[in-house]
């Protein structure tokens, strides 16, 4: 490769100084929000009249120093605070005041690479993928260039609320990681992708330079948080087959997904490049093909620099298709491949896959699912935003929602008013027109166009993306973290997901007044729909819309939908022990599936990492893991089909045993 949560309104109102950490705490620890790097942010704030009127907090200052390409983080819970987390290629780190952005503490971890390195296109080269957050031990985690006499990766951990390194960090990447005897080099190889926190292990991936100079690999160090002397690895066996993407490593909650590129001097053997790699806890992985997938004409891709691993992987689930839990590829050949994340799959053909036209590399892409369907969404390097939805067939297909013309080669985000209604797409026009955009998530329509003067950034970097707290859009940029408020001016306290377990944590949509065209076909028919709010003072827009579809001749008619299914009755929870249980609900009458919250408080405000909102199946108990001794939980359910979600379940109680 050549260069490459459901929402809870606590108090309507409320003032941005009245909330508490402990009370309404919003956290943004990762890249994209959650594990699966579906990108998706929910805030009641977010309805398409308030986000059109967004504007740039000319109060907030957000100075930093240095070059950035990593998403800021929000933190909340310290001493001083909310705060963002904001990182430069200077191996700077900066922890600001998310109200003022005025410094809360700064660190210098040493000189960046100025020089030196066999080839590249990021100068001064230090901190570029996007940290992670472990909120349990407030540890912030990333990965720094340091130059000396020898070059250096080095993974930290400092203290989120004072920037002081933790005990026995930092690691030394290059005396620490190997794999079937090759050893990291740290001269080679470049740290692009946003780091995963997944059980107790943080996860950092690896490429080359800009240039593909040298005998870099692709390269997973899983290091872990409690012992950092324990450091595994995982690397190609072939030179090249970097991990690229903005998105790093994604995970289901238990497994870790990452695409790699281009390999060198393979004679046509494959040796983990052009593919879809699934890593067990370690990292660890087996070689068998139901934990790689790679193209049956990968060698071709190899030899042509269009890589699969353009994109880094979304984790996606479509409830009712067969398979339903995905994993998404977007690669420089112009490709979509979707893969079943339980079987990869080997040398084989995928699920399905589709030209999505123009080449994609670097970025992360979107999913998200509306009434509609489930969608996912990306900006090519044509100067194009485009989504598509993934059916809910057997096997799943590819089909074109909309595109836009944008320019800029930024990483979407997605927001929603209560993971239901209200999804917008936004990117940023980095290193293009260095403004906000905003897109319905059905139909495309321009819901934010940029704003006017004070709304234009500066010195963006490409494939970065912007993250959403309280009401506000920050976005990092050289030398400044730019921070974008609502006209409503007082956020609304809502959480949103910190990590993902098996399922994408957008929920199976309600019905709403707003009006919706449908189109009743055979699977081959397809719809548009465009439609046009008129902004008020409340969270439903008036609406009109408009369908044209192609038809068969002779459609299938399609069923009645089931109406949306009742509320389950949890039951108390068995196989109670020192870190699990097992939650246990009754069946309800037309359901499809079910989705599981667990938390360690009744109003569900701190929600176990993984299992808020998280989609089990059409299943009556789940187990829940890694849960902390002595402690008490909840847990509640919903059930959905097709037509919607149910409202939640009682509450059942259960704590675990002592040790």
């Amino acid at each position: 490769m050549k260069s490459s949560i459901r929402i809870f309104l606590f108090f309507a109102g409320i003032v941005w100084s009245a909330v508490s950490g402990v009370d309404a705490q919003v956290n943004v620890t990762q890249e994209h929000n959650n594990l699966s790097r579906d990108g998706l942010y929910i805030d009641a704030a977010f309805t398409p009249a308030a986000a059109a009127g967004l504007t740039r907090d000319l109060n907030f200052d957000g100075t930093i120093s240095g070059n950035v390409y990593a998403q800021p983080l929000y933190i909340e819970g310290g001493p001083s605070g909310p705060m963002i987390i904001a990182v430069t290629e200077s191996n700077n780190v900066y922890a600001l005041n998310a109200t003022t952005g005025t410094v809360i503490w700064q660190r210098n971890l040493g000189p960046p690479v100025t020089s030196g390195l066999p080839c590249g296109n990021i100068n001064p080269l230090g901190i570029t993928g996007t940290p992670v957050v472990d909120l349990g031990s407030r540890s912030l985690f990333f990965d720094t260039l340091v130059d000396g006499t020898t070059k250096k990766h080095f993974i930290y951990s400092l203290n989120v609320d004072t920037g002081a390194t933790n005990s026995g960090w930092p690691v030394d990447v290059n005396a620490t990681a190997t794999y079937n005897g090759i050893s990291f080099t740290s001269l080679v190889q470049n740290e692009r992708g946003a780091l995963a926190l997944v059980n107790g292990r943080v996860y950092v991936s690896y490429s080359g330079h800009a240039g593909d100079c040298g005998t870099y690999r692709g390269w997973v160090v899983g290091v872990d948080i409690a012992n950092p002397s324990n450091v595994m690895a995982w690397a190609t066996t072939a030179i090249g087959g970097g991990i690229w993407g903005h998105g790093g490593v994604a995970s289901d909650g238990t497994n870790m997904y990452v695409i790699t590129g281009n390999t060198f001097n393979t004679g046509g053997n494959w040796m983990g490049g052009e593919a879809i790699i699934r890593l067990q806890a370690g990292p660890t992985w087996t070689g068998q093909p139901t934990d790689y997938w790679a193209p049956t004409n990968w060698f071709s891709l190899d030899n042509s620099d269009t890589d699969v691993g353009g994109v880094s992987a979304t984790i996606i689930d479509v409830p009712g298709a067969t398979p339903s839990q995905l994993v998404l590829a977007l690669g420089k050949d112009s490709n979509a491949y979707l893969l079943n994340r339980n079987n990869l799959g080997g040398i084989a053909l995928p699920v399905t896959q589709a030209n999505v036209g123009g080449i994609n590399r670097g970025t992360s892409a979107v999913a998200y699912r509306t009434s509609q369907g489930t969608y996912f969404a990306f900006h090519n390097d044509v100067n194009t935003i485009r989504a598509y939805r993934i059916t809910s067939t057997n096997p799943p297909t590819i089909a074109f929602a909309w595109s836009m013309s944008q320019s800029g080669r930024g990483s979407p985000w997605v927001t929603t008013t209560d993971g239901t209604n209200n999804f917008i797409v936004w990117v940023a026009g980095v290193a293009g027109d260095q403004r906000l955009h905003g897109y319905d998530g059905d139909t495309g329509a321009v819901v934010y166009a940029g704003g006017g003067a004070n709304e234009l950034m500066t010195g963006t970097r490409q494939w970065n993306t912007g993250m959403v707290a309280r009401g506000r859009v920050y976005f990092g940029a050289d030398n400044k973290v730019y921070a974008f408020r609502l006209p409503a001016g007082t956020p609304t306290p809502t959480p949103t997901a910190t990590a993902t377990a098996t399922a994408t944590p957008t929920a199976t949509a309600t019905a709403t007044a707003t009006a919706i065209a449908t189109a009743t076909s055979t699977p081959t028919a397809t719809a548009t729909a465009t439609a046009t709010s008129t902004p008020t003072s409340t969270p439903t827009a008036t609406a009109t819309a408009t369908a044209t579809a192609t038809v068969p001749p002779s459609p299938t008619p399609t069923s009645t939908p089931a109406p949306t299914p009742t509320a389950p009755k949890a039951q108390n929870a068995t196989n109670v022990k020192v870190t699990s249980f097992t939650a246990r609900w009754h069946n309800v009458a037309g359901a499809t599936g079910y989705r599981l919250d667990v938390a360690t408080d009744p109003a569900f405000v701190n929600y176990v990492p993984g299992y808020q909102n998280l989609d089990v199946g059409n299943v009556t108990s789940r187990n829940v893991t890694g849960l902390a001794p002595n402690t008490n939980y909840y847990y509640r359910l919903r059930a959905y089909n097709g037509n919607g979600a149910s409202p939640s379940s009682n509450v059942i109680n259960v704590k675990t045993k002592a040790h």
